[in-house]
């Protein structure tokens, strides 16, 4: 017989992946991907800053350390932070849908 734990809406499981130096560097460029059912990773376009006209790539999203250690990602969301003044460092956030952490509690 299984005991089934009640669930919590407002509780808040996403898995932080540390990498590098963590977060020792000022600045960090933001990346943000979507997980979906499939198994499909795809970068979120409508938060990523426009690029000028005459520019080729579109501008980065920049943040502090601090800014950094308050992002929550939602369910299905990863965010990657990369330092830019330390050389392959900072951390990614994955949401719990995206981590497949909830797939693995149903599984058995």
């Amino acid at each position: 017989m299984r005991i089934r734990r009640p669930s919590h809406r407002n509780a808040h499981t996403f898995l932080v992946h540390v990498f590098g130096r963590g977060l020792d560097g000022e600045r960090y460029v933001v990346e943000r991907f979507r997980s979906r059912p499939d198994g499909q990773i795809h970068p979120v376009e409508a938060e990523q800053p426009k690029a000028n006209k005459g520019r080729r790539r579109p501008r980065r999203t920049i943040v502090s350390a601090g800014a950094v250690r308050k992002m929550r990602p939602e369910r299905d969301e990863i965010i990657i932070c990369t330092a830019l003044d330390l050389k392959a460092s900072g951390v990614q956030i994955w949401g719990i849908a995206a981590s497949g952490l909830a797939a693995m509690r149903h599984a058995h």
